[in-house]
C-alpha cells in the first residue's frame, strides 16, 4: 500500500489546497457519507474547487482512500517498531503497544475511523484489511509470549484477549472527541488499567 505523499504533482494548483489538506477534507466526507456514497463531484463541492483541481493531486477517490488508510496503518505499525515494543518483558511491550495505539487513534481519529469501517469492497480495502490482520497477529504474539512468561492469565485464549483488548481500543472512535474533558494520556491510562488489571497474574 502506498504511503501518504506530502507534495503535490507538478504544475499549477489552487492556493491553500495541498495534498494533506485535500486528504483531510476527503476523509471527513468519506466518514460522513461513506466511501461508496461519495462522488468526486461531492468532494469538489465540499472543497469549493473543480474536479480537475483534485485530479492535479491524485488520480481519483480510490487513491485518496489508499492514502488515508495508509496513514492510519502506518501510524499503528510505527508503534510496533518502537524500542519499548521490541525489548523487555512481553507484558510491558504489550502495555506500551496498547497505550501508544490509543494515542495514534486519538491523533489520527478520522483516518483510523475510516480504516475501521472498510469491508473489503475494493482492492485498496482488501490490502488494508490484510495489514490490519498483520497488526492483530503481532498483538496476539505479544499476548501469547506474555502468557508464557507467566505475566498474563493462562486461562483465556490469547487470540480472544487480543480481540477484546483492541475491541476496547477501537471503540474509542465511536465517542472520543479531542476537545473533550479527557486527555489522550488519561484515555490511554484508563484503557491500560481496565485491560491489564484484570489480566495480570501478579500485582505490581
Amino acid at each position: 500500500m502506498s504511503s501518504p505523499r506530502t507534495t503535490a504533482r507538478s504544475g499549477p494548483g489552487r492556493p491553500g489546497y495541498d495534498l494533506d489538506s485535500l486528504l483531510s477534507v476527503a476523509v471527513k466526507v468519506f466518514n460522513e457519507k461513506g466511501y461508496e456514497g461519495t462522488s468526486m463531484e461531492a468532494l469538489a463541492q465540499r472543497l469549493g474547487i473543480t474536479k480537475s483541481s483534485i485530479y492535479h493531486h491524485v488520480s481519483g477517490k480510490e487513491e485518496l482512500l489508499d492514502l488515508a488508510l495508509g496513514r492510519a496503518l502506518n501510524g499503528l505499525f510505527g508503534v510496533t517498531t518502537e524500542l519499548e515494543v521490541t525489548s523487555g518483558r512481553y507484558i510491558d511491550r504489550l502495555e506500551h503497544l496498547v497505550r501508544r495505539s490509543v494515542r495514534v487513534l486519538a491523533t489520527e481519529l478520522p483516518y483510523v475511523t475510516l480504516l475501521l469501517r472498510v469491508r473489503g469492497n475494493s482492492a485498496v480495502e482488501r490490502r488494508a484489511l490484510a495489514r490490519r490482520r498483520e497488526f492483530d497477529e503481532i498483538v496476539t504474539r505479544l499476548v501469547t509470549a506474555a502468557v508464557e512468561e507467566g505475566d498474563l492469565r493462562p486461562d483465556i485464549d490469547p487470540a480472544l484477549i487480543s480481540r477484546l483488548m483492541f475491541g476496547m481500543v477501537n471503540s474509542i472512535t465511536e465517542w472520543y472527541r479531542p476537545r473533550g474533558d479527557t486527555s489522550v494520556d488519561q484515555l490511554a491510562d484508563a484503557v491500560a488499567h481496565m485491560t491489564f488489571d484484570g489480566l495480570r497474574t501478579r500485582v505490581r
